[in-house]
């Protein structure tokens, strides 16, 4: 059996393997923006000194206003990035409820619904398929083959084709409870509790949709970058006259620029945390898998205890 390491927040290297991993990590979409900066600020170096040598003019600005705009950057970059984390947990959560819902209606559904192996089996696989579309539509991406293989090839090609994928699903979640109550004799107070866990399924949906198709202001993203450009610009002429090594201001500036522009970019990532292009989204795959496995085991757990003699209900009268 292949046996996972399991790292923990106590693990002792965990901070090297962290400091220095390269997967997960934002600096391939920053490293450019860096090293731009950097070769600016070489630039700047020589054109300054050809400056003071030929036209016998000093360019030199104090410390003291930089250090007050540097406070202003830094709480404009922590507060945008605060508003993105708030809509990845914002996002996570709903995946959350989807996951409860999921479980709840179902044991729901085995619980109260008919004890038709048929009409179960269409129920838990359609509860299956729910998150799978929900996903894919989040994503803009067509039924994956898990939906193929939970409702077959006719009906993921009428998912496709619908308006709102999950909405079909749905719709197909309450056919299934109104034939449990037109056929079967489900009783109404069931019905009533199962069809509030669909209703909830399609409300979170909603609310990621309105996360994906709702980004932070454009505005307030232009401004912010065009304040952290001309802060990392101006900051080789603030210590162009401060510094004895001036050869050590390209390097500065780049160690500078690297977690400033890292900042910004994390903040760009968290905003959409449904997209799998985004460093920082949600791991929808295992939650869909995570769901479809939980639901399918309680089909089977029900079908292995309808088998077993042994859990047969008894009568506790006395004899």
């Amino acid at each position: 059996m292949k046996s996972t390491t399991i790292m923990t927040y106590r693990d002792p290297n965990r901070f090297f393997r962290e400091a220095f991993a390269t997967h997960g990590s934002i600096r391939r979409h920053v490293i450019l923006h860096v090293l731009f900066f950097g070769i600016v600020s070489t630039v700047i170096l020589f054109a300054s000194d050809a400056i003071e040598m030929y036209f016998r003019l000093r360019i030199v600005l104090e410390v003291a206003p930089y250090e007050v705009a540097g406070a202003a950057l830094g709480l404009l970059l922590v507060l945008r990035t605060n508003a993105g984390y708030d809509r990845w947990w914002e996002g996570r959560k709903l995946w959350g409820a989807i996951v409860n819902q999921s479980r709840n209606f179902v044991i729901g559904a085995l619980s109260y619904g008919p004890d038709d192996p048929e009409w179960r089996e269409r129920i838990v696989r359609w509860t299956a398929t729910f998150p799978h579309v929900a996903r894919c539509s989040l994503r803009d991406e067509p039924p994956c083959s898990r939906i193929i293989a939970l409702v077959g090839v006719d009906e993921a090609a009428a998912i496709a084709k619908s308006a709102h994928m999950p909405s079909y699903v749905s719709a197909r979640l309450a056919e299934q409870l109104r034939e449990a109550c037109d056929r079967h004799a489900m009783n109404s107070f069931a019905f009533l509790q199962l069809d509030k866990e669909r209703a909830l399924l399609i409300d979170d949906i909603g609310a990621c949709e309105r996360i994906l198709k709702s980004p932070l202001p454009v505005a307030y993203s232009i401004e912010t970058r065009r304040f952290l450009a001309l802060f990392l610009l101006m900051l080789p002429l603030v210590l162009l006259h401060h510094l004895e090594a001036i050869w050590m201001i390209p390097f500065i500036t780049m160690i500078v620029a690297y977690p400033l522009l890292a900042i910004d970019q994390i903040g760009i990532e968290l905003q959409n945390p449904f997209v799998t292009r985004n460093l920082c989204h949600l791991p929808l795959d295992e939650i869909c898998e995570t769901i479809e496995r939980n639901v399918t085991g309680m089909l089977q757990d029900q079908r292995a205890m309808s088998l077993d003699p042994a859990v047969t209900p008894t009568s506790d009268s006395p004899s």
